[in-house]
């Protein structure tokens, strides 16, 4: 009888569990969605009107984390406005791209990538043998520096059996130096200067997250922007070899029994499938109507300052305190010696 009451009542027990998902990802959206409009409010005003909503955002979500502390009743939302909604603004934002100026820069700025990839990891490892750092959590985050943040450290980590605590640390510790070096870029772009074009690629080539490349990149224009995410995404498309290269070496090292998985950045598809629709099929006379391109710009940028909540949110500065101080330290020394080369190389 006992067994049969179990067996009746689990049904019950897992429509309550789903229903309980569907209310954490109801709310978790609709709480970055609100953070999202005071971010554009806030960005208003005068002293904030430079660095825009995104900034505002991530700046908003960072205080509230240290306040209040991680909202998990709403983790399944802020994750999906996080993840599924930052792609999928990535993607719109491929109808700005003209495929004749992908097919020309491609190999430059792959070439480029490649090398802020060698630049990140090489660097990164040297600073933490100097400062007696965790090597494995400096190596996550020399990946991190060097590809696409969280995304790459996730993708590295069960390759390199990383610990959960030292994969959650990176993560942390890439959301907080690329959210600081976004709101510097922005800071700089009246002060230095470079075209739209230029301010693009460097920003592209050296930033951490895509997020903080779109954060960086926005308030310098749309073709900023674009050029900004074109030489991102091809960092994040070198994800990949680099992680068929460290699963090679851990099984040379004999430190791995299975091949380990990695999430394949889907949404780089999507991006070159919307540069070619809006190279070759919509119509470049359709694209270049301007309530259209703002529709457009305006539901990418919301999407962006949504997804900054998530990032936001990440940053713990207490941990960050007691745990990573060293690995902290040696990513903030090579994120700042890639971008004064990256600069002075553009």
């Amino acid at each position: 009888m006992e067994q049969k009451s179990i067996i009746s009542s689990s049904p019950n027990n897992y429509k309550k569990a789903e229903k309980k998902l569907y209310v954490s990802m109801i709310l978790g959206i609709g709480f970055t969605f609100i953070i999202a409009v005071v971010g554009f409010i806030l960005a208003g005003l005068p002293g904030l009107n430079h660095i825009g909503p995104l900034a505002c955002a991530i700046l908003l979500a960072v205080v509230y984390r240290q306040v209040f502390g991680y909202p998990e009743r709403l983790r399944t939302g802020i994750q999906f406005s996080s993840k599924k909604l930052l792609r999928l603004a990535i993607i719109l934002y491929g109808l700005k791209l003209n495929m004749v100026v992908i097919f020309h820069q491609g190999l430059p700025l792959l070439l480029r990538g490649t090398g802020t990839i060698i630049f990140s990891i090489v660097v990164m490892m040297i600073l933490a043998k100097w400062l007696k750092a965790d090597l494995n959590l400096s190596l996550l985050l020399g990946v991190g520096t060097g590809i696409c943040g969280a995304a790459a450290i996730g993708a590295v980590s069960p390759i390199i059996k990383a610990k959960e605590d030292d994969t959650a640390m990176g993560v942390g510790i890439i959301a907080l130096v690329g959210t600081v070096f976004s709101i510097i870029y922005t800071v700089l772009i009246p002060l230095i200067s470079m075209s739209p074009i230029d301010y693009g690629n460097w920003v592209g080539i050296s930033l951490h997250e895509i997020g903080h490349v779109a954060l960086a990149a926005a308030p310098a224009g749309q073709d900023a922007l674009a050029h900004a995410l074109l030489a991102k995404l091809t960092r994040v498309f070198l994800l990949i070899p680099v992680c068929f290269i460290l699963l090679l070496w851990m099984k040379k090292k004999g430190k791995i029994e299975r091949e380990a998985k990695f999430e394949f950045p889907w949404f780089l598809i999507g991006f070159i499938l919307m540069s070619f629709v809006g190279s070759y099929i919509i119509g470049q006379e359709i694209l270049q109507s301007k309530k259209v391109m703002s529709d457009i710009a305006a539901v990418t940028s919301f999407l962006l300052t949504m997804s900054m909540t998530g990032l936001g949110l990440n940053i713990s500065l207490k941990e960050l305190r007691t745990k990573a101080i060293r690995p902290f330290i040696a990513t903030i020394i090579t994120s700042f010696l890639l971008s004064f080369l990256t600069y002075m190389l553009v």
